[in-house]
């Protein structure tokens, strides 16, 4: 019965020949196949970099040193221990956040310690005395 079924089907069906595909380039390119996203089961990186808002954690403390304090005096510059991986953009945005006040350059060196120190040059409508008398330096 089964093949009697079968045979009428394919009696009902008309056999047509198969086309065949007009190539329009002369390379074969392989097809595009499914990307899916990303799904990782851990993160990439085990330290990740520091992200913009974290102001608390790029200046660790100001420096209240004779010579730091005669930047303040003469050069209308401040002066703070920053963290290793803070960059001078990030040292500005930092101080402008939390005290602010504008910095016209940040001028940033490798203590032999290990340490980061920041020189953070204000702008002339700032008095770096006046900023350290609030912060608490002096």
């Amino acid at each position: 019965m089964p093949a009697a079924k079968t045979a009428a089907a394919l009696k009902g069906t008309k056999k047509s020949k198969k086309g065949t595909r007009i190539h329009t380039k002369t390379h074969f390119y392989r097809t595009k196949t499914l990307e899916l996203p990303r799904k990782p089961k851990y993160a990439s990186k085990s330290n990740p970099s520091m992200s913009r808002s974290e102001k608390f954690k790029v200046i660790k403390s100001p420096l209240t040193t004779e010579s730091a304090m005669k930047k303040i005096e003469d050069n209308n510059t401040l002066v703070f221990l920053v963290d290793i991986k803070a960059n001078k953009r990030q040292i500005k945005n930092a101080v402008k956040e939390l005290f602010d006040i504008t910095a016209a350059k940040v001028n940033t060196l490798i203590r032999p310690d290990g340490s980061k120190k920041a020189y953070v040059r204000l702008t002339t409508d700032f008095d770096a005395l006046d900023v350290a008398n609030r912060i608490g330096i002096i």
